[in-house]
């Protein structure tokens, strides 16, 4: 089992920056991959970036190219995804979710965290 919890969310104005921490505990001797993904009031949860083991393979949204940032720390078991320029669009709740299975193009995760909440106001 691995457990995760989000952190760093919160509120900012349009235009602003925050940066989101993923601290991964228990199992972790795995190769995980590892993702963010968002979920905003009546709507489904969508992809929003996925970073493999080593760091070297990455994927985003096409809605977030350019803007947001996702890296990792193994050694801290941590990742991040550091978001600029944000939108009132991009309010929701983030999720991290990690995966022993599969490539960064793989949607599929098998553990999830709790969330944090990111409100950007206009």
């Amino acid at each position: 089992q691995v457990q995760l919890v989000e952190s760093g969310g919160g509120l900012v104005q349009a235009g602003g920056s925050l940066r989101l921490s993923c601290a991964a505990s228990g199992r972790t001797g795995s190769s995980y991959r590892m993702g963010w993904f968002r979920q905003a009031p009546g709507k489904e949860r969508e992809f929003v970036a996925a970073i493999s083991w080593s760091g070297v393979s990455t994927d985003y949204a096409n809605s977030v190219k350019g803007r947001f940032t996702i890296s990792r720390d193994n050694a801290k078991n941590t990742m991040y995804l550091q978001m600029n320029s944000l939108k009132p669009e991009d309010t929701a709740v983030y999720y991290c979710a990690a995966s022993a299975r599969g490539s960064v193009f793989n949607l599929e995760y098998d553990y999830w965290g709790q969330g944090t909440q990111v409100t950007v106001s206009s």
